[in-house]
């Protein structure tokens, strides 16, 4: 999941422009890096905002060269009034994909894997025929396999957009302790209409595909995607408070995690315990934003997989994304522009939850902030979220804590990404 909204994110089956080549192209150097120190009053300012314009709490970790700053605005929970922390755990989303990404890689680099073999070589009986036969690995890691999203099918009550009025957020609560299985989502993403032509461009993001590069990876291993990852991600980055979660409640502290829905579910309800089975590997990673600067700085220097590798996850390439906008999405990996320097990392949401983290490529500038709220946007009637006072606050801790520089253009940080 992400910052995007659900609304579009249910509306993602959208037709993928014909069968082009998918393009691959690397983000060029953009504007100048550069160490300027941390503000941080500034930061403090910039987080209070965010928190003043309607967000109950919000914590966040930048770093510069050395230096690091920590702080933390509003409430963990809004009925006892309890601080947030900025050393609290917190569902990452889609975040997760670069972890799974960066294990496929690994296995690339042992050659149990072929970044262009096609899926159905490894996984015949979950893409079958003609399809798995097209559809290689490298376009489940770039979302151009034209797989569809399962998400509609899992919470059938999202699936009524865009009759907007019939919306409704009863699947959240049906499914909050539903256990799925990776199979099981798979197959409703592979039985649903396809979304585009396997390597056509543009692509369209679709969780589906993350699922099946789980399954790829215990194929290939011999255990489980989430032990693997543990093993051979997660630890080899030194990551402390990292983990798959094997239950509904996160162990360590952490805060209430607020859903809005668009405004349908007034007041915000608190999905901070859920089974996050839904999503697995895709986007169920529990960390806290020291690690994740300390992963993006490992993954960035070479460290998690080798550089050559790493040259292949930031090959962008066109992608819709769930808000319906054209992004360049990599292996795993999203590039943001800003007038310091290029930076790299995702943004994810989960059901209450908001992350971000972006290293900057130098790896000296790096950024990771967390929030309890998401979905905060009312839709008009067309189904389009309507502008909010956390947006452009949001915008301005982006670029407080990018380029601590509250002018300073730090690409989109409107809380709409993936």
């Amino acid at each position: 999941m992400t910052f995007a909204s659900v609304a579009v994110l249910i509306g993602a089956g959208m037709p993928a422009a014909g069968a082009v080549p998918a393009e691959t192209r690397a983000v060029p150097a953009s504007g100048t890096a550069r160490s300027t120190g941390l503000d941080r009053e500034g930061l403090a300012a910039a987080l209070d905002g965010v928190h003043r314009a309607g967000t109950p709490g919000v914590y966040a970790e930048v770093r510069d060269a050395g230096q690091v700053w920590r702080g933390a605005s509003g409430v963990a929970d809004l009925a006892t009034g309890r601080p947030v922390r900025p050393d609290m755990r917190q569902r990452v989303g889609s975040i997760t994909k670069t972890f799974t990404a960066a294990a496929i890689l690994q296995q690339v680099e042992k050659g149990r894997i072929r970044l262009d073999a096609p899926i159905g070589r490894y996984l015949p009986e979950l893409v079958p025929g003609e399809r798995g036969r097209r559809i290689t690995v490298r376009m489940l890691l770039n979302h151009t396999s034209g797989i569809a999203e399962y998400l509609p099918h899992a919470f059938p009550s999202l699936a009524k957009y865009p009759s907007l009025p019939d919306m409704s957020p009863e699947s959240l609560d049906d499914n909050r302790f539903r256990r799925f299985r990776p199979a099981e989502l798979i197959k409703m993403g592979v039985r649903a209409p396809a979304v585009g032509t396997p390597g056509g461009s543009p692509g369209v993001y679709s969780n589906t595909n993350y699922l099946l590069l789980g399954l790829l990876l215990e194929k290939v291993t011999g255990t489980t995607a989430e032990k693997y990852i543990t093993e051979n991600v997660i630890k080899r980055a030194g990551l402390r408070h990292t983990e798959f979660p094997a239950r509904p409640r996160i162990e360590g502290p952490h805060s209430r995690m607020y859903e809005a829905f668009f405004g349908l579910i007034d007041p915000p309800r608190d999905y901070s315990v859920y089974d996050m089975s839904w999503v697995g590997v895709s986007a169920s990673l529990v960390s806290t934003m020291e690690d994740l600067n300390r992963f993006y700085a490992e993954l960035l220097a070479g460290r998690i997989v080798k550089r050559s590798s790493l040259a292949q996850m930031q090959r962008m390439v066109k992608v819709i994304s769930q808000t319906g906008e054209t992004i360049d999405y990599g292996l795993g990996l999203k590039a943001r522009v800003t007038g310091c320097g290029t930076f790299w990392g995702l943004e994810g949401t989960v059901w209450g939850a908001a992350t971000a983290s972006w290293t900057r490529a130098d790896g000296k500038r790096q950024m990771s902030v967390a929030m309890n709220l998401v979905r905060w946007n009312k839709l008009d009637a067309s189904g389009r979220p309507q502008p909010h006072p956390i947006d452009g606050a949001l915008s301005a801790l982006y670029r407080q804590a990018l380029c601590d520089d509250g002018d300073a253009p730090a690409g989109d940080a409107s809380g709409q990404g993936d």
